[in-house]
């Protein structure tokens, strides 16, 4: 790997993404995501934490030129990026980098965005951080897993590499400012996964510190602060002590050539990724099989060990375990037909239909499942009927994966549908100045602020 270290490669491309030629369709890829993150943050917004987050940092507020979405309350760039972070990682409907294990838009958008806001940096400036945000933790994220995430978050941890990479773009750190930047990003990065196993809000807090993360290690950077550059390397570096066995130059290859940007999965279900080729699958063979729910006896669910570990809970009591229960998600996919964010309110949770068929599902590994994760997240569903009848279905991806991405309209539809009853009339202008965001003169001519004044005064 030459003889550089790879957080010093990571932040020559961070400095060279000022002006570098960047191909078009990482661009796009790059608005499709800031157009997913939208659809889940202004939802997630008006939501604990980020009601409650307010009164946390209540001396960052109405001052700053950052702006909490969706209501466009000021504060200062880290308050922004933390309020923001957490809003859009709490709704379950964030993208996915597969092959790490992540939700990278929570981490880097918010952060991005919050630093755009505060220095006035133009759109194009503002996607090229994106889109470094997104290449250097991706790969990041890739390289450590899957055995970093047996008990690391990997969006808490890998986050705080994507929101620094991102900040140093719009800071026009240098090439060892950026190294630096990420090398005390390492050492700050945390989140443990037990967070997530049980019933609390610090799950969409870990998007939140990364995002903050990012921008305070950004700007520990600009002002002459160092760290230790073989921290992903080092014998007792990130890589040693929260993986196993990492190749760091493969983490490296093709970096500024191959944008995994471009492999980005956005959500087609309001629910952990771990449960929705399951769901895909189900509804595959209610609709082409024209069952009823009251017609089945039985249903199989065969996956990965991570989706048993994770979403196993067959009799989830909250909407936070119901969105990791792949039997409550099954269960409604066929009494309602969808799981997008209905399908997890308190008459949903209390729908009889939804509980009798959960009560069905028998959750298991399935080899061939397990022998392809962390690449592909698969599930093979077999649903039995009262008269005997078995109908089986193997979905090899999800919905919205790479190799079945939801399309542009699709995009557009889901923004709407989640946007909607916060933003109102004013879901159709942001939605527009997204898809030509890279073309705006400042981040703050995005037109979401005061839009959410009911919740935000709440």
């Amino acid at each position: 790997m030459a003889d550089k270290s790879p957080t010093e490669i990571f932040g020559d491309f961070i400095a060279a993404m000022h002006s570098a030629p960047v191909p078009d369709s990482a661009r796009h890829h790059a608005r499709r995501c800031m157009l997913d993150w939208f659809a889940a943050a202004v939802p997630g917004g008006v939501l604990p934490p980020a009601t409650l987050l307010p009164a946390a940092v209540s001396d960052d507020l109405d001052r700053g030129r950052a702006r909490l979405v969706p209501s466009g309350r000021f504060a200062t760039a880290r308050a922004a990026a933390l309020i923001n972070g957490a809003g859009s990682h709490t709704v379950e409907f964030d993208d996915i980098f597969r092959d790490g294990l992540y939700h990278p838009g929570v981490a880097v958008i918010p952060a991005a965005l919050a630093l755009a806001e505060d220095t006035g940096a133009d759109g194009d400036l503002f996607l090229r951080a994106v889109i470094a945000g997104y290449e250097v933790s991706n790969r990041i994220a890739a390289a450590v897993n899957p055995a970093h995430y047996d008990y690391w978050h990997t969006t808490a941890t890998i986050g705080f590499f994507g929101g620094t990479a991102a900040s140093a773009v719009l800071l026009r750190l240098t090439a060892s400012e950026a190294a630096h930047a990420l090398a005390n990003a390492g050492t700050m990065a945390a989140g443990l996964q037990q967070a997530f196993r049980a019933e609390a809000m610090s799950k969409p807090l870990h998007a939140g510190r990364a995002a903050e993360g990012g921008v305070l290690a950004a700007r520990m950077a600009k002002a002459g602060i160092t760290g230790a550059l073989d921290i992903l390397d080092g014998a007792a570096g990130f890589g040693a002590a929260m993986s196993r066995d990492v190749d760091w130059s493969g983490a490296v290859a093709g970096l500024g050539s191959d944008w995994t940007i471009e492999r980005t999965t956005q959500k087609n279900h309001a629910a952990c990724g771990h449960v929705h080729a399951a769901v895909d699958a189900a509804r595959e063979i209610v609709i082409a099989n024209n069952l009823s729910a009251e017609s089945i006896r039985r249903i199989e669910a065969g996956s990965y060990k991570k989706s048993l570990e994770i979403c196993g809970n067959a009799d989830p009591r909250t909407a936070f375990e119901a969105k990791f229960s792949l039997p409550y998600c099954l269960g409604a996919v066929i009494a309602t037909g969808a799981v997008r964010i209905a399908a997890f309110t308190p008459d949903a949770l209390a729908n009889p239909a939804i509980r009798v068929l959960a009560a069905k599902v028998e959750h298991t590994v399935d080899p061939e499942c397990e022998a392809g994760f962390p690449r592909r997240r698969s599930a093979r569903v077999t649903i039995e009927t009262e008269d005997g009848r078995q109908f089986s279905h193997y979905a090899r991806t999800r919905k919205g994966d790479p190799d079945a991405p939801l399309s542009d309209a699709e995009l557009d539809e889901k923004f709407f549908e989640l946007t909607g009853d916060v933003l109102g009339r004013a879901a159709g202008p942001l939605r527009d100045a997204i898809w030509r965001i890279d073309d705006l003169g400042t981040l703050s001519d995005l037109p979401f602020g005061g839009m959410a004044t009911k919740s935000a005064a709440e």
